[in-house]
């Protein structure tokens, strides 16, 4: 039998999960404006188009609500937006954004996040877990090392590895059925056989 150091970086290679979802963000939002605010401050470069803010940063749009430690935004040509934030030892990432359902919403948090709003896909790096929640109760749940969703397809993409809140680099996904009672139901839901896919590598900025 492999040692649990030998399983990991087959783990990483193999456990990626892709995992159609019903998760449509809120369509208004893709019009509003990206507001950004925080505590220390920041810095703004107009001629490369890159802001940059450190301490408890509030980034919103729309019904959309991120919040980090420190954020770096470029802005490309074409008026498309990056953002790329992280957070610090016990304070990660969080992310909200509302569905068009009444009532639901995506959230998430991790030790890092890259917002393309081009691509209008949002990639959950480090310790990663989103969830859609129902009024209030956590209806579907998504762990592992790199999460990536886009809110086109709908699709969510799980990658397993060393980052993952679960022992040996597994991924774990919990799927709620109807009517069901979440808090409940989570507690005794078994995890998901996963299945080989894509292997999706982290991307850093330049």
């Amino acid at each position: 039998m492999k040692s649990n150091q030998t399983l990991l970086p087959t783990l990483a290679l193999l456990a990626c999960l892709l995992l159609a979802m019903p998760a449509h963000a809120e369509r208004a939002d893709a019009q509003k404006p990206l507001n950004i605010s925080s505590d220390k401050g920041g810095r703004v470069d107009v001629v490369k188009q890159r802001t940059e803010f450190n301490g408890n940063v509030i980034l919103s749009k729309g019904t959309m609500l991120l919040k980090a430690e420190r954020l770096d935004v470029r802005e490309a040509s074409d008026g498309f937006f990056q953002a790329y934030a992280s957070g610090e030892a016990g304070k990660p990432v969080s992310f909200r954004q509302a569905r068009d359902v009444p009532g639901e919403a995506i959230e998430g948090h991790a030790e890092q996040l890259e917002y393309d709003t081009r691509s209008d896909t949002i990639r959950f790096v480090g310790n990663a877990v989103v969830r859609r929640t129902r009024s209030g109760a956590v209806a579907d749940e998504v762990t592992g090392a790199v999460i990536l969703y886009d809110n086109r397809t709908e699709v969510f993409s799980v990658e397993g590895g060393q980052t993952s809140p679960h022992p040996n680099g597994r991924v774990r996904v919990v799927l709620m059925p109807r009517g069901a009672s979440a808090p409940e139901a989570a507690a005794s839901a078994p995890p998901l056989t996963l299945q080989p896919s894509t292997v999706l590598q982290p991307r850093k900025p330049s």
